[in-house]
């Protein structure tokens, strides 16, 4: 590959450098999360400012070809990962149908007293303990979702099971609650410090939060769920179908 610019060509400097970067981004050895060449040296093979190549980093930046994150360096970006809405699973059973290998980098249970809001969803008082159960999953590279799940007493989890199983597998073969039906609400927010740390991503940088509530076959509440994702890494598509 040719790495170079020609200078006396009428194509703006910028447009040249950017139209580069798009060949290294196609090249195997940064599709496996290397880093690109620092600034400082690109700019000084290319003989062009850092200014100029600034522009081209960030114009493929804001397309979502790379990720940059500062003091670190620049990435290609991995593919995003799509959720669709009519058609909703557990995580891995979501990631397993779309050929996804899923790593849990962190899983973790206790017993808490319920917010006010979740214990007003489950209909209990906030001084009955219930189970949340919290996991940081992801690609090999990294995770790219936090969630927290806290789940009503009347589903009979007593914190002994075996939660990298699907979590819709674990309450039906092992507790016969089988999950209906679920509503969510989607929003945007930024990181604060707790969720930067999870997933590894600057302090108030776009997050994905997915809050789920799902209830068994006879409409009574069993999960009070929170999804935090990455931006960068996860496209929430919504299908309508008029009739």
């Amino acid at each position: 590959m040719q790495f170079k610019i020609d200078h006396k060509s009428p194509i703006p400097l910028h447009i040249q450098a950017e139209n580069l970067l798009r060949e290294l981004i196609d090249d195997p050895q940064y599709q496996g999360g290397k880093f690109l060449p620092n600034e400082v040296n690109l700019s000084k093979q290319l003989a062009i400012s850092r200014t100029t190549l600034r522009q081209a980093l960030n114009k493929l930046v804001y397309e979502g070809l790379l990720t940059r994150k500062k003091g670190v360096g620049t990435k290609v970006a991995q593919p995003s990962v799509s959720s669709k809405s009519m058609n909703w699973l557990s995580f891995s059973q979501e990631m397993k149908a779309r050929g996804i290998p899923i790593k849990n980098f962190e899983l973790h249970l206790s017993w808490v007293f319920p917010e006010e809001k979740i214990a007003n969803f489950f209909e209990i008082k906030t001084d009955k303990k219930i189970l949340k159960l919290e996991r940081l999953r992801g690609r090999s590279e990294g995770p790219f979702v936090y969630f927290v799940s806290y789940f009503h007493p009347r589903v009979g989890l007593t914190g002994e099971e075996d939660f990298t199983r699907p979590l819709y597998e674990v309450l039906e073969k092992d507790h016969l609650v089988i999950a209906q039906l679920s509503k969510e609400e989607i929003s945007a927010r930024a990181a604060d410090k707790l969720i930067s740390q999870k997933l590894d991503t600057e302090l108030g940088s776009p997050i994905l939060l997915r809050k789920r509530f799902v209830y068994d076959q006879a409409d009574r509440p069993i999960e009070y769920n929170l999804g935090y994702y990455r931006a960068d890494s996860f496209v929430y598509t919504v299908e309508s179908r008029r009739d």
